[in-house]
């Protein structure tokens, strides 16, 4: 098993040897300290985890501090993988001050790189940040933070929509972005883009032929069996299986079969002098 943690460069040997890449959202130590031990080559401290977690409609919701407490979890369930930490909504929409102290939480608080969603109006904000020595991941198709202007759907399908998601790519990766995040876009248009770009693509509802792939870590443990976009595929029937767990508790306290003699303290024993 490969704990070593990856670096922007290796990322990027990556996609020049052909290599998938791996990357799960995550927002706490307990499920941090799992992917550790896994392949995951990638772990994102998504704002989704403001509905994942805090049951919130939209991304819009999490806050620098939101992120920057889900990012120290992570980093201190996971030591050795390479953490992205997303810039929560309207961050990057107040001023370079602002948006560098943002980053500057983020990465104190272990992250190894930022992921800042779309281009328009805010791309001397990213190039600012690059300049400082901070990786920048970028995020174009459907961007979440965006919901009240583009909803839920597949971006790109018309000619023009396909030609500027290439242009907007191609200017990210001009600024120094060092990987990109397309969601939900046609697969031959998410194709294109991967064989122009010389930085890694990471698709979710992207198809195939991009660099890697990215789920959000309850989709893949299929822990909301109701919640199933085209793009998700549960990997495991965990919904189920935890619902099992917590009725086999029940039952072993209402029959008394837990806690047993051996899992319950006892007074010490007393003995002769």
């Amino acid at each position: 098993m490969n704990l070593t943690q990856h670096t922007v460069q290796s990322l990027q040997q990556s996609k020049t040897n052909q290599e998938k890449i791996s990357m799960l959202t995550c927002y706490d130590s307990t499920f941090a300290w799992l992917v550790e031990q896994s392949h995951i080559d990638i772990i994102l401290v998504g704002d989704s985890g403001s509905m994942t977690l805090m049951g919130y409609p939209d991304t819009t919701h999490a806050s620098i501090d939101m992120m920057v407490s889900m990012t120290g979890a992570v980093r201190r369930g996971a030591s050795k993988k390479f953490i992205v930490a997303d810039l929560p909504f309207l961050a990057h929409r107040q001023g370079i001050q602002h948006a560098i102290q943002c980053v500057d939480n983020l990465i104190k608080a272990g992250a190894n790189a930022i992921k800042i969603e779309g281009l328009d109006g805010h791309a001397h904000i990213i190039a600012d940040i690059i300049e400082s020595g901070v990786p920048v991941m970028g995020h174009l198709g459907l961007t979440p933070q965006s919901v009240h202007s583009l909803g839920y759907r597949v971006q790109g399908k018309a000619p023009e929509q396909a030609d500027r998601i290439m242009n907007q790519a191609l200017q990210l990766e001009s600024l120094g972005c060092f990987a990109l995040v397309l969601e939900c876009v046609p697969n031959r248009v998410a194709a294109q883009i991967t064989q122009e770009l010389k930085i890694p693509v990471i698709g979710i509802g992207a198809g195939a032929e991009v660099d890697g792939q990215v789920l959000v870590l309850q989709d893949v443990l299929g822990m909301n069996p109701t919640f199933k976009p085209k793009f998700v595929r549960h990997f495991l029937d965990g919904a189920q299986l935890m619902l099992g767990a917590f009725n086999q508790f029940h039952e072993q306290v209402q029959s008394q079969n837990y806690p047993t003699n051996e899992e319950s303290y006892h007074l010490e024993s007393n003995k002769a002098p």
